[in-house]
């Protein structure tokens, strides 16, 4: 006698594929913020361009984290958060700081208004060539650390800068202009590079901390309270140079 074919039971039933909703949502808002941060900086609004980046990095600081905690990770959502990184750490940028006066620097001769795009699409290029390397080495490399200037730091530091240049005063002369140029050029090589850069990925909120800590952050987000454009290029800004200052001054002890 044939034996009747047992039904698995809903609990033991294997899981469909699909996209999960949370972490994708949050992706989904870190895309919106670099699309909503181009259509700023083509408006003029270039104070709410920066403010839109840095909303596109909390984003992308939660889907992860997010994933990670309700099991809900998956290949799709991998590569749909590096799109989004794309669009939010390299076109974006990019787009706001051409936008924000890199431009301008046409106005005196056409040998820097080619300079002022080029430099705008070096920062986009060199944030595709991070991205790329990140998650071809993302299983072998030390998770206590980046190899290269991460993609949202290095946004960062260019939303920060036309963020607080906005804010105190518009775009000045030759002079300021070049060092917006140089700025998105250091940014983007520093993204290249193979300094080491301390990842604070692994922070385990889990787990004891000092109790400096609980001084030392409130006065960090009191003082972004009271001036974040200034504040966070400071801060982003010694981020990025911490790895380079590292490694000349190891070279020196060397000597």
């Amino acid at each position: 006698m044939m034996r009747a074919m047992s039904t698995p039971s809903p609990d033991h039933a294997p899981r469909g594929r699909g996209v999960y909703l949370l972490p994708n949502a949050l992706t989904t808002g870190c895309l919106f913020s670099g699309f909503y941060a181009v259509i700023a900086a083509i408006d003029g609004n270039f104070d709410r361009a920066g403010l839109a980046v840095f909303a596109a990095m909390l984003f992308d600081g939660l889907d992860g984290r997010v994933a990670r905690w309700t099991r809900t990770e998956s290949a799709f959502g991998k590569e749909y958060d590096s799109l989004a990184d794309m669009v939010a750490f390299g076109l974006a940028p990019a787009i706001v700081m051409y936008q924000w006066g890199v431009e301008r620097i046409a106005e005196y001769g056409r040998a820097w208004g080619r300079f002022g795009w080029v430099a705008t699409f070096f920062f986009a290029v060199a944030a595709a060539l991070r991205l790329a390397r990140f998650n071809t080495r993302a299983t072998s490399q030390d998770k206590r650390y980046f190899e290269g200037l991460p993609s949202p730091s290095a946004a960062a530091v260019v939303a920060a800068y036309v963020w607080f240049s906005s804010t105190w005063r518009g775009p000045g002369g030759l002079t300021e202009l070049i060092l917006a140029f140089c700025t998105t050029v250091l940014a983007g090589a520093l993204m290249v590079s193979s300094f080491p850069y301390m990842s604070l990925k692994q922070v385990d909120v889990d787990k004891r901390v000092r109790y400096y800590y609980f001084i030392v952050v409130p006065v960090f987000l009191a003082l972004i309270a009271i001036d974040p454009p200034t504040m966070l290029l400071a801060m982003f800004s010694t981020y990025a140079l911490s790895a380079p200052v590292q490694w000349v001054v190891r070279r020196l002890r060397r000597l």
